[in-house]
């Protein structure tokens, strides 16, 4: 129990309540990009029978002043308000609200209206009121208030009720408030914000020393010349692994073979040798000169260059010589190499972030970053961030955006649930998922379900992934050029952002290195390989269409505005995708049966689609340019794999001229 205060105004009779969206009572921000809305709720009520007013006030982080919207009463004490990020800043936002006196002031006097029961006194009251704003406002609106005010005290009674109650005085007091009385949530909710490419990109994983032609060591300039057709196919941004020097100390031979011939080159993850470390180049990739040559030459085609932020050394890496406290000693003395039993990666040493000389471990990888940051580079994929402190990721990526707002991350992570959301909270502005594994039309609904309607929505920015240099997934195995075409087909527009592990995927590359297993046989992780641009099956022509069509639709850029769609066939999975104003809706629906056709009718949710029961209308499948006539909420579909694998559909609704002629619009 408390002492109630004895001197200064009265405690606010307003409660605010459940402020949403908010993560973890307000320790982490939400995540939005610039340009984005940010609807926010609150549950705001009082004793007693006023009216209340309530508004969302709105800021850059530390600034002074307060921007201002009214929020909206929704019904059962639940209020609504909108703001737009408006800059590439962190923002934070709150909510105040506070008893409206001249609003319960205006209803009461209609009630006493109603019942011929209006005083002198009653109106007398309410121009005191319009005198109190008149001495807030300024100007014409300063006149005009005082004006009013004494209007409501002369004059027939009728015709000062009526005057009261004109909506133009309720505006203009509404301009000027009495907010004596108000609650205000503290603190104030934050909003870490990022350009668009961290809400929508399509990502596309080369492997540089496999660019060079005729299966010779590639270079960077390699890398860039390979950038035009890249850029033809609609990606927005190309991710390097690491181009460091590698270990030559336990290289891995192919296949991870624990043996390294003459000829191997290496895993690029087994980072550093005598030329250098994490901020130096292979000498065979190219130079510094030449890396930035290649940044200059995405920029000038619309594309950016991800660097691997891969935190592990290779045991010839210049740290382990340098600083020796950087990594953990086993009892005989030797270092201890990266393990995941019964796997052993003697190539690689792990970084012991729990060392005594944590600080300089810490600041030296920041500087890392700075360096590359300092070189043009905007995107980072990190490798493993999971095995790494969570304070230092947070402190890192703070750090890193506070002083180059631009830099996001994409936090690599195929570990547990928590883990991956904590990580995201902490400052990843994407993260890899379960996509991966998730194939039947069961698994797919309830995971992008989580994913779109928690308050993982808010914070967890996925990037959905059908492979990876790691993960060659069984369906993709035994599906043959449908499995990857469905995949791709899903992951780009369940999705707003995605990736592939390139040349692999676009060739269709499916040879497991054992049965039962994910990791491919001949590994590009260990071994140059030569991906001619002439495979006969390619999927370049569909991959470069599916860009296209989800950058001409607002409704595919962004994960959020799914519904699932019921049909009737297991084999087949449909949604709607909708853009934040409802003015894009596209209707999606896949075979996920790479062997057979299958076919099904769908029960479409007219309402969501702005269509009326029975109206007939016209869907375009925007991938292979057939036009359906549909009716009403059942319609059928019929999808062959080996053809087609799913259908991109926008709705035309018909449309009748004056001349009675029908087009769809």
């Amino acid at each position: 129990m408390t002492d109630r205060p004895r001197t200064g105004p009265a405690p606010s009779r307003v409660a605010i309540e459940n402020v949403r969206p908010r993560i973890e009572c307000g320790r982490f921000p939400i995540k939005r990009t610039v340009g984005e809305p940010v609807v926010v709720t609150a549950e705001v009520h009082a004793d007693g029978h006023d009216l209340l007013r309530a508004d969302l006030r709105y800021r850059r982080a530390g600034a002074p002043e307060w921007s201002s919207v009214p929020m909206t009463p929704r019904g059962n004490d639940v209020w609504e308000g909108v703001f737009e990020v408006s800059m590439l800043a962190p923002c934070e936002y709150t909510v105040v609200a506070w008893p409206d006196r001249f609003r319960t002031w205006q209803r009461d006097l209609g009630r006493r209206a109603d019942a011929d029961q209006v005083t002198d006194v009653d109106l007398a009251i309410g121009a005191a009121l319009v005198e109190a704003a008149a001495g807030r406002a300024t100007g014409a609106d300063q006149v005009l208030l005082a004006t009013e005010a004494d209007a409501l005290r002369t004059g027939p009674l009728a015709a000062r009720v009526s005057r009261a109650r004109l909506p133009g005085l309720t505006a203009i007091m509404d301009r000027y408030p009495d907010d004596r009385g108000a609650a205000r949530h503290e603190p104030p909710l934050g909003v870490d914000v990022d350009r668009e490419r961290a809400r929508f990109s399509a990502w596309y994983e080369l492997f540089p020393r496999s660019a060079g032609p005729d299966g010779r060591h590639g270079t960077l300039a390699d890398v860039a010349a390979r950038l035009d057709g890249i850029a033809a196919m609609g990606f927005d941004i190309v991710y390097l692994p690491p181009i460091h020097p590698i270990g030559r100390v336990k290289r891995k031979g192919r296949n991870n073979q624990p043996e390294a011939g003459p000829e191997d080159v290496g895993s690029p993850w087994a980072i550093g040798a005598r030329e250098g470390g994490h901020d130096a180049i292979h000498p065979d990739l190219g130079t510094l000169d030449d890396f930035r040559a290649l940044v200059a030459r995405a920029r000038a085609l619309d594309l950016e260059i991800a660097l691997d932020l891969a935190l592990q050394c290779a045991p010839d890496h210049p740290w382990v010589r340098e600083h020796p406290a950087w990594f953990r000693s086993r009892p005989d003395g030797t270092i201890q190499y990266a393990e995941n039993p019964p796997k052993k990666y003697e190539d690689i040493y792990p970084l012991d972030f729990e060392t005594d000389d944590w600080r300089a471990l810490w600041d030296a990888i920041l500087a890392v970053v700075e360096f590359w940051v300092d070189q043009g580079v905007r995107v980072f994929r990190v490798d493993n961030p999971h095995t790494k402190p969570y304070a230092f990721w947070e402190w890192l990526i703070a750090r890193v955006r506070q002083r180059t707002p631009e830099v996001f991350f994409l936090a690599e992570a195929f570990t547990r649930p928590k883990v991956m959301r904590r990580l995201a909270r902490l400052g990843f502005s994407q993260s890899y998922t379960y996509f991966t594994w998730r194939n039947t039309r069961h698994e797919l609904t309830e995971y992008l379900t989580e994913l779109t309607t928690t308050d993982l929505a808010d914070s967890f920015r996925p990037n959905f992934w059908p492979n990876t240099p790691d993960i060659l997934p069984e369906p993709l195995q035994v599906g043959g050029r449908a499995a990857f075409a469905l995949r791709v087909l899903l992951a780009s527009t369940l999705g707003a952002s995605y990736g592939i592990y390139g040349p692999a995927f676009e060739q269709l590359e499916a040879r497991a290195l054992r049965p039962g297993g994910e990791e491919y046989l001949d590994s590009e992780k260990y071994e140059i390989r030569d991906w001619p641009d002439d495979h006969p099956e390619s999927l370049r022509e569909l991959i470069t269409r599916v860009n296209r069509i989800r950058r001409a639709h607002p409704a595919l850029q962004s994960t959020g505005g799914l519904r699932f769609i019921p049909v009737d066939n297991e084999q087949l999975i449909a949604f709607a995708k909708h853009d934040a104003d409802g003015r894009d809706t596209l209707i999606v629906v896949v075979n996920l049966d790479p062997h057979h056709a299958q076919s099904g009718w769908l029960d479409l949710p007219l309402d969501a689609l702005g269509l009326a029961d029975r109206e007939s209308f016209q869907v375009h499948d925007l991938l292979g340019d057939a036009r359906y006539f549909w009716s009403g909420a059942r319609n059928y579909v019929a999808l062959d794999p080996g053809a087609q694998p799913g259908h991109i559909l926008a709705v035309r609704r018909r449309v009748r001229t004056e001349r009675d002629f029908d087009y769809y619009l």
